[in-house]
């Protein structure tokens, strides 16, 4: 009795919860300020193709990240010579990272644990 198979495509999409976004844009900003797009692009590039950021999801997790603090942006211009806007990491959002990079760590150490048996298809 597996998942039906519409279900199982559709997890493949990894659809990303709210904090996983963040977290994954203020890694993104480590490298220095980039523009949307960019963000998102990176974000598929570090990931090997497997997560893909929305325009709808990636700038509110922006907004959000610019309310606490965590990003500043400012207005420039982008490799093709187009306005955008650029965000970039605070001192604040730094340690923000830090303290979820460590949660996530942790996190995903147990949910493996959870998963070390569990039978795969094909296996």
């Amino acid at each position: 009795m597996g998942l039906p198979r519409a279900d199982v495509a559709a997890m493949t999409r990894m659809d990303l919860l709210q904090g996983t976004l963040d977290v994954l844009v203020l890694r993104t900003l480590t490298g220095g300020p980039r523009h949307g797009y960019d963000i998102a692009r990176a974000i598929k590039r570090l990931s090997e193709d497997v997560l893909q950021v929305e325009e709808g999801a990636l700038y509110p997790a922006l907004h959000r990240l610019r309310a606490k603090g965590w990003v500043e942006s400012e207005w420039g211009r982008s490799e093709k010579n187009r306005r955008a806007k650029f965000y970039e990491l605070t001192p604040a959002g730094r340690e923000a990272l830090a303290a979820e990079a460590l949660q996530w760590d942790r996190y995903s150490q147990a949910v493996g644990r959870v998963l070390a048996d569990a039978p795969r298809e094909g296996a």
